[in-house]
């Protein structure tokens, strides 16, 4: 039995309870005839991707948007003659019956922001790039020279503070972990303090000049940094009395499952954290793509305000604000430094054969006559009852009910909570123990009983409503005793589409991963799309959690008016000879304004900097300027080659 050790931290700062719903209170900001936070529903938006000075498609455009259920469009303004052509586009959308909110999208140009404040009814503004150059250059600063970069700061922001209060405009603070500047980055380092801390700049400005019709954001392609800055953001302003709205969003989440994941997983976790009052899917598709996936994310956790109640724990364990993972011990590769593993599931098959395996990773090649193991296959597979009459692969193993265990290699049993003292005499072999996390929650004794078995890993479950604060109640109830058994979280679906089921999925197991709880994932999903989604599904929800990396990630941002390339042609050709290059970062994005930034997490960058020409990075580096667009594929992968990270594509 090990040594209770209770944990004696307060309740995190950014919501009232980690295991007890309840929406985040904002204030109201009003965007046209639109009104966000409060007690508002959560506001749909997306942005268009078409040179804003080409009226007639941006109009068009805007309203496919709008009929697919876009509550708010955003469209870039570059220069001072994009700002002024929203005045045209916004006219004939008037005429056409359309009167959603504009938003002007503003990196670089003061100018441009001010004349847009004077047309639409919303500012987004970067504060990383709205008064700086970004040149990647780390200065020392001292307080006083640091406190000069401020003033100057106000001079050059507070005309637009001024603007739109007088005209009663929103504004969006935009944060982004890519654009921040050297000054935020020399102080603060690429952090999340720095990304809350870029914004709190220009929002005491605006509060200076009692300003308060803002919304803010915190946006960044990796979840972790992302969800980690919004709750620190939220824990700020609370601190100092604010309560102003958020707009989540992942940026550069990518396209297909990949960006549906990755949104899922950081959007998800903060809905389910009672975060948000407006949000943005941004995928590398066309803009009215993201709606529906925005839509079923936000229905996915609409009702929970009344769940059914979780016991309360007064302690807090979990460091909500940077990435730790929960301690836990080793049971065989379950657990301590072990990647996650993932446990897929064909205890339904009547007879099971070869080919049943293939979903799960593993293809059987008979006239070589032996397994293809793939770079997303599963490290165990329950069989419930069955038992497999043929060689298993040598990666692979197989889960049983107690009742049917046949004790081979490679063949471990599934016990239930009650079986808990046939467990104990289960020494020499991996033992599975199932229990629904109301069950472990106040029950000290069988914790501490669970926790004194060796080679136990414990099977987590729920039915509850609000699934992801029950599965993490119930950890935290593990840790606060100091209990270090390996935790797998088992989540059961069933008849969802599988857009509506891979989103739920990643955001309420994503959730746990992104707090560092997880030593296992399995997903049991009938009629939910099948098996090979299924485990991909699993696997993307590790990847997206950079828990497992089992597949090249793509940075790829979803295009605006600023794109110098058609994105999403680029992004499929890049994808389709890169994609065998597992554990590869590479950034796609159509042009500068967040492309280094961003790419500082990615290996290689792929960058518009004019029309038909790209920039390859490496890393941070430049590496080739102004390379044809024709031939700029070829470059990437020959760059690639070049610094050792290429590997032939298995056939």
């Amino acid at each position: 039995m090990r040594n209770v050790m209770f944990v004696k931290k307060i309740m995190p700062e950014f919501c009232d309870s980690p295991h007890s719903f309840k929406r985040n209170s904002t204030r109201e900001v009003t965007i046209g005839n639109k009104i966000i936070g409060g007690n508002q529903p959560i506001l749909i938006q997306s942005m268009t991707t078409t040179d804003t000075m080409d009226t007639e498609g941006t109009v068009q455009q805007s309203i496919r948007m709008i009929d697919a259920g876009c509550e708010m469009v955003r469209i870039t303004a570059p220069s001072k003659k994009e700002a002024e052509n929203l005045r045209v586009i916004r006219d004939q959308l008037r005429a056409k019956g359309y009167d959603i909110p504009l938003v002007a999208d503003i990196h670089f140009t003061p100018n441009a922001a001010e004349i847009a404040a004077t047309i639409v009814e919303k500012v987004r503004v970067n504060p990383g790039n709205y008064a700086d150059k970004k040149k990647f250059e780390e200065i020392d600063y001292t307080d006083k020279s640091y406190q000069d970069e401020l003033n100057r700061i106000e001079l050059k922001f507070t005309p637009l503070v001024k603007l739109c209060n007088e005209n009663n405009v929103a504004m969006r603070i935009g944060t982004n972990h890519g654009s921040l500047s050297d000054r935020i980055l020399s102080r603060y380092g690429d952090t999340p303090l720095g990304m809350v801390e870029s914004a709190m700049e220009f929002l005491r400005i605006c509060v200076k000049h009692e300003f308060h019709n803002i919304v803010l954001s915190m946006k960044a392609s990796n979840t972790l940094i992302m969800v980690q800055a919004y709750r620190l953001l939220v824990k700020t302003m609370r601190e100092n009395g604010m309560d102003y709205p958020l707009h989540l969003g992942v940026t550069e989440a990518g396209d297909g499952e990949d960006g549906r994941i990755k949104s899922a997983v950081g959007i998800g976790t903060l809905l389910q954290d009672g975060l948000g009052d407006t949000i943005r899917v941004s995928l590398t598709e066309e803009p009215e793509y993201e709606i529906p996936v925005a839509q079923k994310l936000v229905a996915a956790f609409s009702n929970l305000e009344n769940h059914s109640p979780i016991p309360d724990l007064k302690i807090n364990p979990i460091d909500f604000y940077a990435y730790n993972k929960r301690k836990s011990s080793n049971a065989g590769n379950i657990g301590s430094k072990n990647v996650p593993v993932v446990i897929g599931d064909l205890a339904t098959v009547d007879e099971i054969k070869t080919s049943h395996f293939f979903p799960f990773g593993y293809n059987y090649s008979v006239p070589l006559d032996k397994w293809n193991i793939a770079d997303q296959a599963v490290d165990y597979l329950f069989i419930g009852n069955n038992t497999v009459n043929f060689e298993i692969p040598g990666t692979l193993g197989l889960i049983q009910n107690m009742d049917n265990w046949e004790q081979k290699d490679r063949h471990f049993p599934l016990l239930t909570f009650s079986q808990l003292n046939a467990a104990k005499k289960l020494n020499n072999t991996i033992v599975f123990i199932e229990a629904k996390a109301n069950e472990l929650i106040g029950s000290t004794v069988e914790l501490l009983e669970i926790g004194a078995i060796p080679n136990a890993v414990l099977v987590l479950r729920t039915d509850h409503s609000n699934s992801m604060a029950e599965l993490r109640r119930a950890t935290m109830e593990l840790m606060s005793l100091n209990i270090d058994i390996p935790i797998v979280f088992k989540r059961e679906y069933k008849s969802m589409d599988y857009e509506s089921f891979q989103l739920s999925s990643s955001a309420e197991l994503g959730a746990l991963f992104i707090d560092g709880l997880g030593d296992g994932i399995w997903i049991d999903a009938p009629n939910c799309g099948g098996n090979k989604l299924l485990t991909s599904t699993a696997f993307g929800i590790l990847q997206a959690t950079r828990t497992r990396i089992s597949k090249t990630e793509y940075i790829s941002c979803p295009s605006c008016g600023r794109t110098l390339f058609d994105l999403q042609e680029t992004t499929a050709k890049i994808r389709a000879v890169t994609s065998h290059l597992k554990g590869i970062k590479i950034g796609i994005m159509g042009c500068i304004v967040n492309g280094p930034g961003e790419m500082a997490d990615a290996d290689y960058g792929y960058v518009g900097t004019g029309p038909g020409k790209i920039t390859l990075y490496k890393e941070k580096e430049v590496v080739q300027k102004n390379v044809p667009e024709a031939e700029a594929v070829d470059a990437l992968i020959s760059l690639i080659q070049e610094h050792g990270d290429w590997v032939e594509a298995r056939v």
